[in-house]
């Protein structure tokens, strides 16, 4: 399959393009177009009918969160980046940004341009040090160019640009954890309503996206709602996505692929089959908090609607890959210890519920499991779904969904033999 690079366009081993080698393949084009010919109204339009659905993982409709944000209240907005990428499985901002900053730059104008921002935070995590060190230069060479500052290309707009590194955990990358956050307060989460579009950063309206969300900007002002909707291979679907490969592929990198590709040509073509010849068993289709997919899903296509009628979900379409010898049960407490310890610990299903689920599947990964422990394991999944503050939680119990949908017969293996039958 031949597939058009937007956002890898300027991917190099090795390399980073910064603000000549970015202009000479048409960067800034659509910054320019758009401060030359389109109103802010024609640009959310653009936006909305082109179906970009946010990358971050949760896939709400770009243009419609665009549409909540009150562009013409005075004083000042805020347009924040969401780049605190610390879901396992999850690496694909990270690889974006280490090829290609002004991407993203160009796409945070724009999109400020778009819903009249005067300010845009950049908040990226800890870890990434040197895609901080990139964005903090491109930053640099665009306000050099003209393209950051006041009365942008003689258009009037004025737009300033910050990077703000993250002091780290997961909870940050909940949107207001992460206002909270970039206010210096405690990242806890907020209460909704006031949702952040009407009072976000500093009591202001703000809207927060996801890196590849806004780095898909450029190019759909550059080629148009129609063309981006064409880029993808199912009905109600559009534009290309970052698939990350992780697990037991002989190939383990970052793709950019048309939305609704299906898994097997993940897994077989672009994964390069299984290691050590082994038969694939499941996948995380989306990252760390999303249902598993087994065998029977090689041909489901990767996209929101197609995932969502087999009970998982897109996420950020990080593809980790098991393989026939994997328990199950010890892949699915490796990731509840990871959602127990990042737990912010601001309500009880969260706090309590993830720290109880550890136990449960500790105890039966070690053999010590009874039938009551199943059942208990059960009430656990739906006391948590659906009643935690925020989404942590929520997105926690997505691979428990799936351990318990597709793999049960495991976890009474375990309890029955008393031990886990995976072990030598």
């Amino acid at each position: 399959m031949s597939t058009p690079q937007l956002l890898f366009k300027n991917r190099r081993p090795g390399e980073t393009v910064f603000m000549e080698a970015y202009k000479a393949t048409g960067g800034y084009s659509a910054l320019e177009k758009a401060l030359t010919k389109s109103s802010p109204d024609e640009i959310r339009n653009l936006v909305k009918e082109s179906g970009l659905r946010g990358r971050g993982g949760a896939g709400f409709p770009t243009g419609v969160k665009w549409t909540f944000f009150p562009s013409d209240a005075p004083g000042p907005k805020y347009l924040v980046c969401n780049c605190d990428e610390m879901e396992p499985g999850t690496y694909k901002d990270g690889v974006l940004l280490a090829a290609d900053p002004h991407q993203l730059v160009e796409g945070m104008i724009l999109s400020a341009y778009a819903l009249q921002t005067d300010v845009g935070y950049i908040f990226i995590r800890y870890a990434y040090e040197r895609q901080a060190e990139y964005l903090r230069k491109a930053v640099e060479e665009a306000k050099a160019a003209g393209y950051i500052g006041k009365n942008i290309l003689g258009s009037g707009f004025d737009f300033e640009l910050l990077v703000h590194g993250s002091a780290g955990r997961y909870i940050l990358g909940e949107e207001t954890a992460l206002l909270n956050g970039l206010e210096g307060q405690r990242p806890n989460p907020r209460m909704k309503p006031p949702f952040p579009a009407t009072r976000g950063l500093f009591g202001r309206p703000t809207t927060v996206n996801n890196v590849e969300t806004i780095a898909n900007i450029p190019h759909i002002v550059n080629g148009g709602a129609l063309w981006f909707r064409d880029l993808a291979l199912t009905p109600g679907s559009s534009g290309t996505k970052l698939y990350g490969l992780s697990g037991h592929l002989n190939v383990t990198e970052c793709f950019e692929l048309p939305v609704g590709i299906p898994l097997r040509e993940i897994v077989e073509n672009y994964g390069g089959g299984m290691r050590g010849g082994r038969k694939f068993k499941a996948c995380l289709p989306g990252g760390a908090s999303t249902p598993y997919l087994t065998a029977e899903h090689m041909d489901v296509a990767l996209d929101f609607d197609s995932l969502e009628k087999v009970d998982s979900r897109y996420g950020t379409a990080g593809v980790t890959a098991f393989d026939d010898q994997t328990c199950m049960v010890a892949a699915t407490l490796n990731l509840i210890q990871f959602f127990a310890r990042e737990s912010c610990g601001w309500c009880s299903p969260c706090r309590d519920g993830l720290t109880m689920m550890r136990w449960l599947l500790e105890t039966i990964e070690n053999g010590e499991g009874t039938p009551e422990h199943l059942e208990m394991l059960k009430d656990q999944l739906k006391n948590i779904s659906g009643n935690s503050f925020c989404a942590l939680a929520e997105g926690a119990m997505g691979p428990v969904a799936g351990l318990l949908m597709h793999f049960e017969q495991e976890i009474v293996d375990h309890i029955e033999k008393g031990c886990c039958p995976f072990r030598d």
